[in-house]
């Protein structure tokens, strides 16, 4: 049965997504005795970024050792697997190879597996030979493998999430989505789609709507989406690939790069790509909000980005509009696959933030106000460090708010 919305409440965490959930989680466990309400615009939890994630769980091999990605990834993953044991959420500890397929990726492999070392990420460097041993059918001059990536759908841990919470009295309210916030002197007024609620205080976890929630108080970045369309592999190809190859990511951007991965349901994808998209909820390409197209098209970061990078965004385009093109991305790794092996699966879209001098937020930011903390940017791999994050904000949380 649906929960209906409170009048008011000590804390209200905005979105039901696997980081809102999880921190509202984390709340009622160090303070039981707030009155916690979750609210969601959408009919049921974890229907964006955590419902169309790739379902995989990262290890931290990719990200700045001693920045907030790589400790709370590190951390989260070791919370998240331990949460699925204790909710019994199935999940796979299957590896992936990370493969350098040309002598100039070497560098950036070396680079990999130095981050590696000083983010406690297992990670072993391997040659052709045990590739192939690992992936029969995939080719390139080394790759690292790590052994501790797994796999898991996180709508799942979502639901585990949301059970627990109503287990202990916590409301998930669907169909409530926040028009407005108003901060008074001595509380909030959350605006929604059913009606008011009143507020202590309020943790924005609102993914693609995390600026517009957060109003005119950070000007420092914005969020622009970008649609990663994926292609699933037909059954014939599926064995193509046993786990999850990715190549080696270019280190000029967050994004990790056309991967060909295993699914927690067994299907085989590759993707996703990464284009901008004219909808923050756009998972078509027809899709278009002239609000949104316009916050991403006139702000000045997203400009200076364009104009620095274009070829790599009309080369992103291009392979968007082209199966083959996006074949042949694959096939520097996977000389097997065909064009005819992938057909449409479902897209995604990543709340990256973006700078007003056009460089990409790469780790995780946090602001607050005197009564609010907003989620700024938790991109990849935001589901894998969920439950960390919830902690960090749930620290901050009771440093900030003291007692509701």
């Amino acid at each position: 049965m649906a929960a209906s919305l409170p009048a008011r409440a000590d804390v209200a965490l905005v979105g039901a997504g696997i980081l809102g959930l999880a921190t509202a989680a984390e709340l009622r466990r160090r303070r039981p005795d707030w009155e916690v309400v979750v609210v969601e615009k959408e009919p049921a939890p974890a229907l964006h970024q955590t419902g169309r994630s790739s379902g995989v769980v990262h290890t931290g091999v990719y990200y700045e050792p001693n920045s907030l990605k790589a400790s709370l990834c590190r951390r989260g993953r070791r919370l998240l697997l331990e949460h699925c044991e204790q909710e019994d959420v199935p999940y796979d500890i299957c590896g992936k190879v990370i493969v350098a397929t040309e002598e100039r990726e070497l560098a950036a492999l070396d680079e990999l597996e130095r981050r590696a070392g000083l983010n406690d990420v297992s990670a072993e460097r391997i040659g052709p030979e045990r590739l192939r041993e690992l992936e029969p059918h995939c080719r390139g001059l080394a790759a690292l493998h790590l052994s501790e990536t797994a796999l898991v759908d996180f709508r799942l841990v979502a639901e585990s999430l949301a059970r627990r919470l109503e287990a202990a009295g916590t409301p998930v309210v669907t169909g409530a989505g926040v028009d407005r916030i108003r901060e008074l002197p001595r509380g909030l007024v959350l605006e929604t789609s059913l009606g008011e609620l009143e507020a202590s205080y309020a943790i924005a976890c609102a993914g693609v709507h995390a600026d517009r929630l957060a109003g005119d108080h950070d000007r420092r970045s914005r969020i622009v989406p970008f649609r990663g369309d994926y292609f699933a592999l037909r059954a014939h190809a599926r064995s193509l690939c046993r786990n999850l190859i990715y190549p080696v990511p270019d280190p000029r951007f967050p994004f990790l790069g056309v991967h060909v991965n295993r699914r927690p349901d067994g299907q085989v994808w590759a993707g996703p790509n990464a284009v901008v998209a004219l909808a923050r909820e756009g998972y078509r390409r027809r899709d278009v909000s002239m609000r949104d197209a316009w916050a991403t098209l006139a702000y000045p970061g997203f400009l200076r980005l364009a104009r620095k990078h274009w070829r790599l965004g009309l080369r992103e385009v291009y392979r968007d509009l082209s199966r083959s093109a996006y074949a042949a991305q694959a096939r520097r790794y996977l000389p097997d696959l065909r064009a005819d092996d992938l057909v449409p699966a479902p897209a995604g879209i990543r709340a990256q933030a973006v700078r007003r001098d056009g460089t990409l937020l790469d780790d995780f930011l946090f602001t607050e106000t005197a009564r609010m903390i907003h989620v700024r940017n938790a991109p990849s791999p935001g589901a894998t460090s969920s439950l960390a994050i919830a902690e960090h904000i749930a620290e901050r949380a009771l440093a900030s708010f003291g007692s509701a």
